[in-house]
């Protein structure tokens, strides 16, 4: 029997099959592709799975989380507060608390009220908050990909305000300007548009701290690695990175070398992508006026439905795990859920099915389980099952219990 039907006939379907050597294999990539000294932040909202992330830190990685939760994932995976840079324009007071009692100290803070929010929780608990400015940079440096700045946004200081603001965010109490931190670019389409925006966030943050007197510790380049997601392919490998942020940052932070200032960036799906695969069942299969319909255990509620009802994702299956020869039609694959939103994509090519195959969805371990509506119409949430090789790690299962006052 093939090893993910395997794991379904073992541990029931949908489940997300995570294989810590591929975690292991990302890591070591995109640190090859780094210059030396680069510090590295695993951005949990990819995925929070402990055993992932606790993978990741035995190789040297930070966490960059946004919420209580992810705090708390962290947390299970051996990452110490000191270890953690909480980011996000909403964070609460609840949050903030948690966050600090916890020893978390490195915030980057999108806003001057960020800021002082920061700062008054840092204050009350009597411990000073390291704080990196978001910068929403004026224009971008790469003209392709998924743009995250030059545009209006609740994300980041816009850059043209700084100058002004600066003598007013010194002055936070509670708060120490750290550093920049600076994510313009998500999924790059390219390394030329990687190394471009990259070179351009690294002259922004020069040109803040010759202007306006940022100081600068801690610059945070963001990230923008690229990964397949929800169908086949492999992980692009960066050969020319290392050396176009070499020459960029000798050009802009001549210290950077002996760590001044320490230079970080931060990755979800390229580390974690590629670890994933989500093993479903065919529940049935119907034509309806000239459409096939393959119908699955899995739907929105387990994967993609975090951009709302009907996105339609670019997944490719294989039949238990392998994609078989023989001849392929297409059909559109939906979920269980009663609503005609729940489909995952339209004129998929698949081989031939029947109700009850094992059928896999491959480069699901980032953005799969953390895009899903896992409680839409009370469906079970699909089991995850970590592995080293063919070796189970762990099995577990998110549960949801309501709380009464």
């Amino acid at each position: 029997m093939n090893w993910y039907a395997e794991l379904a006939a073992r541990y029931g379907s949908p489940l997300y099959v995570y294989d810590l050597e591929r975690v292991a294999a990302a890591q070591k990539d995109l640190r090859q592709a780094l210059p030396g000294g680069f510090s590295l932040f695993y951005s949990f909202k990819a995925n929070p799975h402990p055993e992932i992330a606790r993978a990741l830190r035995d190789g040297g990685a930070l966490a960059e989380i946004s919420s209580t939760g992810e705090l708390n994932a962290a947390f299970a995976a051996g990452f110490d507060g000191s270890e953690v840079l909480l980011t996000g324009p909403g964070k609460t007071t609840e949050e903030l608390e948690v966050a600090v009692d916890g020893g978390v100290r490195l915030f980057s803070v999108e806003s001057p009220t960020d800021l002082w929010h920061v700062g008054q929780v840092a204050a009350r608990r009597g411990v000073i908050a390291d704080c990196l400015l978001r910068v929403n940079s004026a224009e971008p440096g790469a003209a392709t990909s998924i743009r995250m700045t030059g545009a209006p946004s609740q994300f980041g200081f816009d850059e043209e305000m700084i100058p002004a603001l600066m003598p007013e965010l010194r002055a936070v109490p509670g708060t120490r300007l750290a550093g920049a931190h600076l994510f313009s670019l998500s999924n790059s389409k390219d390394e030329e548009s990687l190394v471009a925006e990259f070179g351009h966030t690294i002259s922004v943050a020069a040109r803040l701290q010759r202007e306006t007197g940022l100081p600068i510790r801690l610059l945070d380049i963001g990230g923008g690695f690229a990964a397949p997601y929800l169908t086949g392919g492999e992980r692009p490998v960066y050969g020319g990175l290392r050396a176009g942020l070499e020459t960029v940052l000798d050009a802009e932070f001549s210290g950077w070398r002996a760590g001044t200032p320490e230079i970080a960036c931060e990755s979800g799906r390229y580390l974690a992508g590629d670890c994933g695969t989500l093993v479903c069942t065919v529940v049935n299969i119907k034509e309806s006026r000239g459409r096939r319909f393959v119908i699955l255990d899995a739907g929105i509620n387990t994967l993609g439905g975090m951009s709302g009802l009907g996105r339609l994702l670019p997944v490719s299956v294989g039949l238990n795990g392998a994609t078989p020869d023989g001849e392929r039609s297409p059909a559109t694959l939906v979920g269980p859920l009663c609503t005609p939103g729940d489909i995952l994509a339209r004129n998929v090519s698949l081989p031939p099915l029947a109700p009850g195959d094992v059928v896999t969805i491959p480069n699901a371990g980032a953005y799969g389980m953390t895009a899903s509506l896992v409680m839409f119409l009370g469906h079970p949430a699909p089991i995850e099952v970590v592995t080293h090789g063919h070796q189970v790690v762990s099995v577990s299962r998110i549960e949801f219990h309501r709380k009464y006052e």
